[in-house]
């Protein structure tokens, strides 16, 4: 039983976000295909598959939860190459939801927690039901950042506690798994609650002077940084700023200013131009791997290739003792972030379709 009033908003609010993908499932009356598990789409769907917002869209009865995907300003990520994994709760699990939370269409979309919630249902690449499957008993990272438990029990596929019921319903740029249930990510209330109990019992004066120094979200980082003004411009224009100053945790390759003026000179394009370009949100997320990755982490993947956040792989080299992502070299390691970490970069990583 969720009792405390943010977390009943960020369960509505995930409601209301994912009711816009299951959307996509034809439930109450809608006509579009679903694959059944085992059960191979005809090649003419296949071919005519819109994006995952777009087959939500598609559906025609879903003005308000459309609504609440632009709000939390991820649809052009959510439309953009990826390819993603998209766990979608059913229409069941939203009416259910909403039904004993008693809340507004309003108050779910004035949830600060939404574009949490909903990359918290979010895992990067195409991940069709065989290879989840062979994930049983691991975790995976989200886009939240965040991780998710995956389990096989009597032959049903959990995601935490949530049960796949309709596997595989394609979009042009990933796949969608439907489930029963929303999804939370791992609650702020107990740390919060935690951390004031601690508070509490320590002498005001004293914690005040051992208290560290607070370290900001990421955007605040960059922000404060200096040296990332085109990069934070970008991050805005393409409404990631709510995104990335969420939980996490995030591991950011960030590109310097001269990072950036080097590749639009290459690519013959104004800030102006880059801004604009409909690629924007596509770039911006290729620079970012879900989780928490210290440089001896990354170090320790020498040869290997990482999914980011946009869906394409970034390959990790040690050449010379320098941690090389694709063609760019990380200058700076590890700085600090309250929800993750950034490594800064000499070169702007494209995406393979950019």
């Amino acid at each position: 039983m969720i009792t405390s009033p943010s977390t009943r908003k960020r369960f509505a609010a995930a409601a209301l976000s994912f009711a816009l993908v299951g959307a996509a499932c034809g439930s109450d009356g809608a006509e579009t295909a679903i694959p059944q598990s085992g059960d191979a789409p005809p090649a003419e769907v296949a071919e005519e598959a819109g994006t995952i917002v777009d087959v939500a869209v598609g559906a025609g009865s879903f003005t308000t939860l459309v609504a609440a995907v632009t709000e939390a300003g991820l649809v052009d990520t959510l439309s953009g190459d990826g390819p993603f994994t998209v766990l979608a709760p059913t229409d069941d699990a939203f009416a259910a939801a909403l039904d004993e939370l008693g809340l507004t269409a309003e108050e779910l979309l004035a949830s600060d927690a939404l574009a949490d919630i909903l990359t918290y249902h979010v895992i990067p690449g195409d991940n069709p039901a065989e290879a989840v499957i062979g994930l049983d008993g691991q975790s995976v990272a989200t886009v939240n950042g965040a991780e998710v438990a995956i389990s096989v029990v009597d032959g049903n596929v959990m995601i935490n506690d949530a049960t796949v019921v309709t596997p595989d319903v394609e979009a042009s740029n990933g796949v969608i798994h439907v489930i029963d249930s929303v999804l939370l990510p791992p609650a702020e209330d107990a740390m919060e609650e935690e951390e004031e109990a601690m508070e509490d019992e320590a002498p005001a004066e004293d914690a005040a002077a051992e208290a560290p120094a607070e370290v900001g979200t990421i955007v605040d980082v960059a922000v404060e940084a200096g040296a990332f003004t085109t990069l934070v411009a970008a991050v805005t224009e393409a409404g990631l700023v709510d995104t990335l100053s969420g939980d996490g945790p995030f591991t950011v390759l960030a590109p310097t200013d001269e990072a950036f003026a080097a590749a639009l000179e290459e690519l013959g394009l104004t800030a102006e131009e880059l801004l604009a370009s409909p690629d924007l949100g596509a770039i911006l997320t290729y620079h970012v791997i879900p989780g928490e990755n210290l440089a001896e982490a990354v170090i320790g993947l020498d040869g290997q290739s990482v999914a980011t956040v946009n869906g394409a792989t970034v390959d990790i080299s040690v050449v010379d003792g320098a941690v090389m992502i694709n063609g760019a070299t990380v200058t700076t390691a590890d700085v600090a972030a309250s929800n993750g970490v950034i490594h800064v970069i000499d070169t702007v990583l494209l995406p393979p379709a950019a």
